[in-house]
């Protein structure tokens, strides 16, 4: 059987939370998912196996339409994200026009959220629910028999009209029988950030699942229980990605420090290996300590990236991040004086957020002074407890979220929290926030000098020149 699996283009996705130069720090970042899926399919079965990244390839709906054509696969997995469904059924369109029999299977976030309005979509055989690597292989296993694709888990689909849920898969617990991504099948020299001080650069996910609360979350798919890989398989795959010449690798786990004795025996493992790579974690500041900074310097981690969202106490309260300002203060001075670079997220237009407070927000990241902030407008996602508030205090005059996975047009626009500020104001006070903090001569004059390279020059000064064109009227 001819597996293609396919990360969709992002011509038509919906307006986002992020101005343009979030979107450069952004970079390319594989597609885990996806790889994660081929991995599982390679290890099991003896299909052959396609990943088009549409995105890092840059590629136009006709090109993706050729790349489609020529492999003429018998079933296509397609990820899918709320924010990106136009082009997900863009992408099943093309599909269908060159390859009519095929079989497509979605898989991601959404389907979580809105199972039968997925299925309810226009040619759409399959959508798999929860962790997909089991459910998916067991799917292609089974696929010319209902009968046996109604015994799995994990899965949602149509028969006879009618929808067929066949009920949640329970999280796979033991995290190490998954095969490492398969990065060779993908142009993995492509995979870029602006932050990085060394290219190429490539992700991974060392643990599933996110034990805290906060009202702003919008992941369930891996779960709040908490489930890790061990250290030396962790480092096992890093050795693979340094054999493929990749020079940093993003830990993207929602929080790498939940357990410390494991985040000292990968960095015991790695330099028990003498690994030369450079990596960064998320953590959060209630999660490290001196010895643990120290450990993560020794074994090579260059930058951590810590979710502060807010500069007053009131709204870290809102967004139940059960942390506090002075401890934010403290863990930033320490991770900088250990040697380690810091990126700060910041989130503005929270529930009951005013002018004053965002203000009181940029001031605090100024503060803290961390090598890079990344300021978003909140965005109520689906599934957040933040947008059933939105929906309960009438901030929304529907479900707009559902309408959109009914129906998703071109012409839909991201909602923000509007209560106490309107769109306008929020958007002014992003791009004022932004010029506030990489707009001033000490930052500039501290990034010219850590400058590696003439390519990370001039990425870096692209990002700059997009940051002094944004616009903001008077604050």
């Amino acid at each position: 059987m001819k597996v293609l699996l396919i990360s969709p283009p992002s011509i038509n996705e919906v307006s986002g939370a992020n101005p343009e130069i979030i979107k450069t720090e952004r970079g390319f970042d594989p597609p885990l998912g996806l790889l994660y899926l081929a991995g599982y399919l390679k290890k099991h079965s003896s299909h052959e196996i396609k990943i088009i990244d549409a995105q890092v390839e840059q590629l136009s709906y006709p090109q993706l339409k050729d790349r489609v054509k020529e492999f003429s696969p018998d079933v296509v997995g397609i990820t899918t994200i709320t924010l990106a469904l136009i082009d997900v059924l863009k992408t099943i369109e093309i599909t269908k026009e060159v390859c009519p029999n095929s079989k497509i299977v979605l898989g991601g976030p959404h389907i979580n959220i809105y199972p039968e309005e997925t299925i309810n979509l226009k040619n759409i055989d399959f959508a798999v629910m929860d962790e997909g690597e089991k459910t998916f292989f067991e799917l292609l296993k089974n696929l010319n028999n209902l009968e046996e694709v109604k015994k799995t888990p994990g899965l949602i689909f149509k028969e006879n009209g009618q929808i067929v849920n066949t009920g949640r898969r329970k999280n796979l617990d033991n995290l190490n029988e998954l095969p490492f991504p398969p990065r060779e099948m993908l142009p993995y020299k492509k995979y870029f950030s602006l932050l990085a001080k060394k290219q190429p650069i490539t992700t991974m996910f060392t643990s599933r699942g996110c034990p805290f609360q906060c009202t702003f979350c919008d992941r369930p798919i891996l779960g709040k229980v908490f489930r890790k890989r061990s250290a030396k398989n962790i480092v096992d795959e890093m050795e693979e990605c340094v054999k493929l010449g990749i020079k940093e690798i993003w830990f993207y786990d929602d929080t790498f420090t939940i357990d410390k004795q494991r985040v000292f025996d990968v960095c015991n493992e790695i330099i028990k290996r003498k690994i030369k790579i450079g990596w960064d974690i998320r953590a959060r500041i209630d999660t490290v300590n001196k010895e643990m900074l120290r450990a993560l310097k020794k074994a090579g981690c260059i930058r951590i990236h810590y979710g502060v969202e807010a500069g007053t106490e009131k709204i870290l309260k809102v967004l139940n991040k059960g942390i506090t300002l002075e401890k934010a203060l403290d863990v930033f001075k320490l991770t900088k004086k250990i040697g380690i670079d810091t990126l700060a997220y910041f989130m503005i237009g929270s529930p009951t957020e005013t002018k004053e407070d965002i203000l009181e927000t940029i001031k605090f990241a100024k503060k803290l002074n961390p090598d890079y902030v990344q300021i978003t407008l909140l965005t109520p996602f689906p599934g957040t407890r933040i947008y059933k508030w939105g929906l309960e205090q009438k901030v929304f005059s529907s479900d707009h979220w559902l309408e959109f996975s009914k129906n998703p047009t071109p012409e839909f626009k991201t909602k923000y929290w509007t209560k106490e500020l309107s769109n306008e104001e929020l958007q002014n006070l992003l791009n004022y926030a932004y010029k506030q903090f990489y707009v001033r001569p000490s930052y500039i004059l501290k990034r010219i000098v850590s400058i590696k390279s003439p390519a990370e020059l001039i990425r870096k000064i692209k990002a700059g020149l997009k940051v002094i064109k944004l616009k903001n009227d008077e604050i």
